[in-house]
């Protein structure tokens, strides 16, 4: 294990996220009133990186914004969060993506996304970061940004013996090819569905989905199941739960961005897959605590006391 701060770079989104909250999500037609309006900077990507920078990692951020005040946003967000944005590109061909967020009574969620910039986020643009690539200790990606530009940071990330973690939402259908060269997957329930083209509710044993993908070549399958904790299947087959943590669940919308960095800090500073899961669990449920995502991304001594609580 390197005794230097773990590096991870992320390459994937940056999206404004305006949220409001209602008592119910509305029916076709309908006008709700409702309370709470946000708006803050998201993006799985983007919040990936602030978080496993607050994790404390060396935390680098590969995407596409456009020249616009969303953008600026961005760009401050990542100067007070210490991200690095070396291979952060602004571009005049498509605006700074935004996420419309609905959240009921219970902090469920529903969510209307424009990617916009970080739709012409291109293999030639992850290529430009290779050097920074070989340099991190994980590779991160997720599919907010073009199908083709994820894979290829996973294949760098191989390339150069760097741990490579796909955090595949939104999930859509996904070859062989594209899932070669992923050491850690990190779908939840419906989204292991939909990878393999199926309808998100399919029937199938989760084990006997996830064991699909790992014919694709993929090394490790982390399943996130909310509440439930996570199902791990390990590179040799082996199948292992790990238990939910219970909190009070205010907004989940941040809960899978929190678990994903959470987890490649603590791969990244050689942890077990198995610990990893467990650390990722926890920081995932504090995340479900505060209203909004980047403010209830937590930093490590929130986490590290939620385990000692755990015993």
């Amino acid at each position: 294990m390197s005794i230097r701060q773990p590096r991870i770079t992320v390459v994937g989104s940056f999206a404004v996220g305006l949220t409001i909250r209602a008592p119910r999500f509305p029916v076709k037609g309908e006008t709700l009133l409702g309370s709470d309006f946000d708006m803050g900077p998201g993006g799985k990507g983007s919040n990936q990186a602030v978080g496993a920078a607050r994790l404390g990692a060396d935390s680098h951020f590969v995407g596409m914004i456009g020249e616009d005040l969303f953008g600026e946003m961005a760009i401050k967000l990542y100067a007070a969060e210490r991200v690095g944005t070396s291979h952060l590109r602004r571009t005049p061909e498509g605006k700074t993506g935004v996420g419309l967020i609905t959240l009921d009574a219970a902090g469920d969620n529903h969510i209307v996304l424009d990617m916009g910039a970080n739709e012409l986020l291109t293999p030639m643009a992850v290529d430009a970061a290779e050097a920074l690539i070989a340099s991190s200790d994980v590779v991160l990606a997720v599919l907010e940004i073009p199908t083709e530009a994820a894979a290829h940071a996973m294949r760098l990330a191989r390339r150069h013996n760097v741990i490579a973690i796909l955090n595949p939402a939104p999930a859509r259908p996904l070859t062989p090819d594209e899932l070669a060269n992923v050491d850690v997957l990190t779908p939840n329930e419906s989204e292991l569905r939909i990878l393999l083209g199926l309808p998100p509710d399919d029937p199938t044993d989760t084990v006997e989905l996830a064991s699909r993908l790992r014919a694709f070549g993929v090394r490790n399958i982390v399943v996130t199941r909310g509440g439930n904790g996570a199902l791990i299947i390990h590179a040799d087959g082996a199948i292992e739960p790990i238990p939910g943590v219970r909190v009070n669940v205010v907004d989940t919308t941040g809960a899978g961005d929190a678990f994903t960095c959470a987890l490649a800090v603590a791969l990244a500073e050689g942890k077990a897959l198995s610990d990893a899961v467990r650390f990722a669990t926890v920081a995932g449920a504090l995340a479900c605590t505060q209203l909004g995502v980047i403010p209830a991304l937590a930093y490590r001594p929130a986490i590290e006391a939620q385990i000692a609580n755990l015993g």
